[in-house]
């Protein structure tokens, strides 16, 4: 494999830093061939699951090689050690050539961002996610109230499928009749050799909650990924064309952990399990997307958990939309750009109550700086949310001091 794929060998002596974050430009990433390398962030928001210490086999600098964006961690030499460096465009090759490296990838990926996702939902929204099929009837009662009757139909339908001795299946049996002449469901049931589906907006593609076996590639419109918690529902990401997703239930075999909405109509291509193994093998580019979008996917659910720290809500704010800015690529210099997103989902993103959500709004629309447009968040000028952002994220840096250097008194 090292041959045709001349992969470099490089050597790193006890205690040197292989990597470091915030470092932009990351190019190559690392498979650990000798030795212990230890991983660590400036701020630890949460302990990483599987420990900070590597080893033989494993990697370091996957996420923000294949993201395409600063690194996210800092790597540290153990002891002497000897990494194999995979550059970004050897990627699709070294699929080619090894698929177990590339499944081993892209499985702890889906892992991680289970863990990571799980450890968001219970710093934003002090909860716990609550995955299992029982929870779709739940679901089901959020939209109904809402007269989203799509989606509690399609949620209602799930539940009684797969909870058929549920305490609640008469219940949405009923709620089912009286909704139906409103609700716009699509493939309740699924046929298997159904590759190509097309959802109309606002339809639902799944459900948290739901076991699932396939995921998605989207050919035409974007696509909603949210997830309620405490009644609220909040807005995870916007999927546009080319995007895949519904990964992370096909890979482990889990019941969803988040739900996936048309936001416009769409044109779907749905690969099961049996496909995806074929996929690996056969078709290197998807997989190279699969894991690029894995890489940013995470990338961006760690800055969302550095967001939690910040303990002022209004700074809280201006750094989801640098977030944003950042996830896009956007320039952040003195340009203007308008957000494919409205106030309510910035409220969402920040995982604030709706009420305290609007208060902290409004002293963000103070600034004549960011305005909303056709109900769409936009900047005048997008260096004014980074000056807004680094007074925030210093605010809270001293504050961390102040607070650490009083528990060691």
């Amino acid at each position: 494999m090292t041959n045709q794929l001349q992969l470099a060998f490089v050597n790193f002596k006890k205690d040197s830093y292989i990597i470091v974050e915030g470092k932009q430009n990351a190019d190559r990433f690392f498979i650990i061939r000798e030795g212990k390398v230890r991983v660590f962030k400036e701020v630890e928001v949460v302990e990483e699951e599987g420990g900070n210490v590597l080893s033989p086999g494993d990697f370091f600098g996957v996420v923000s090689t294949m993201s395409s964006h600063s690194h996210i961690e800092t790597a540290q030499a153990l002891t002497d050690v000897t990494l194999i460096s995979v550059q970004k465009d050897q990627y699709g090759q070294l699929i080619q050539n090894n698929t177990p490296v590339a499944m081993k990838i892209i499985l702890q990926f889906s892992k991680r961002m289970r863990y990571l996702d799980e450890a968001l939902t219970r710093l934003t929204l002090k909860s716990t996610a609550d995955n299992d099929p029982s929870h779709l009837f739940k679901v089901a009662e959020y939209y109904a109230k809402l007269s989203q009757y799509n989606q509690a139909y399609y949620a209602y339908h799930q539940y009684i499928k797969y909870c058929p001795t549920g305490p609640d299946v008469s219940l949405a049996r009923e709620r089912m009749v009286k909704i139906q002449p409103y609700a716009k469901a699509v493939y309740l049931e699924r046929k298997a050799d159904e590759f190509n589906r097309t959802y109309p907006k606002d339809t639902m593609i799944f459900s948290e909650g739901q076991p699932g076996d396939e995921l998605y590639i989207i050919q035409r419109g974007s696509v909603k990924i949210t997830k309620i918690v405490n009644n609220n529902e909040v807005l995870l990401a916007v999927l546009k064309q080319g995007d895949i997703f519904g990964e992370m239930a096909l890979l482990e075999a889990k019941p969803r952990s988040a739900s996936a909405l048309a936001y416009e109509d769409c044109i779907m291509l749905a690969v099961n399990r049996e496909n995806f193994q074929r996929m690996v093998s056969s078709q290197p580019q998807i997989v190279t997307r699969l894991t690029q979008l894995l890489a940013e996917r995470i990338w961006f659910i760690y800055k969302q958990l550095t967001n939690t720290l910040i303990t002022d809500p209004l700074g809280r704010m201006y750094d989801a939309l640098l977030i944003q800015l950042e996830k896009n690529r956007t320039s952040l210099g003195p340009v203007p750009y308008t957000f494919d997103f409205g106030p309510k989902e910035l409220v969402n993103m920040v995982g604030l109550p709706a009420a305290d959500g609007n208060m902290v709004l409004r002293k963000l629309l103070e600034n004549q700086k960011v305005r909303v447009v056709d109900n769409k968040m936009a900047l005048q000028d997008c260096s004014e949310v980074v000056k807004q952002t680094e007074y925030y994220r210093k605010m809270q840096k001293i504050e961390r001091a102040r607070r650490e250097a009083s528990m060691r008194m």
